[in-house]
């Protein structure tokens, strides 16, 4: 992904030869390539603060998602509790009627 924006390996950096000169290397040539270097390193760098920063809003991100689902699930647990309650209640109800039928039917008080 980000394999376009380096321009050097560090295989690169490693095998690279400089022509000898009378007096030396060429200046102007060893300049080039650590300035190519330098600016290699910078986008490194700002490769590494975008990551971070992609790290930073990811787990953000997934700490809000989390507590969205221990909320959802909450919620759920209540629905579920009232209705069960709900049910409960209709349930006794229910019995009570059955109770005062029978006590009407069978004349037991």
């Amino acid at each position: 992904m980000y394999q376009d924006r380096i321009v050097l390996t560090s295989e690169e950096i490693l095998n690279k030869v400089f022509k000898i000169d009378t007096r030396g290397y060429r200046p102007q040539e060893v300049d080039r390539f650590l300035d190519t270097i330098i600016k290699d390193y910078e986008e490194m760098n700002a490769i590494i603060r975008e990551l971070d920063q992609d790290k930073k809003d990811l787990l953000e991100d997934n700490i809000r998602l989390k507590q969205e689902i221990r909320n959802l699930k909450t919620k759920i647990d209540v629905i579920t509790e009232e209705s069960n309650s709900g049910a409960s209640g209709a349930n006794a109800d229910l019995l009570r009627r059955i109770s005062n039928l029978e006590k009407i039917i069978y004349g037991k008080e």
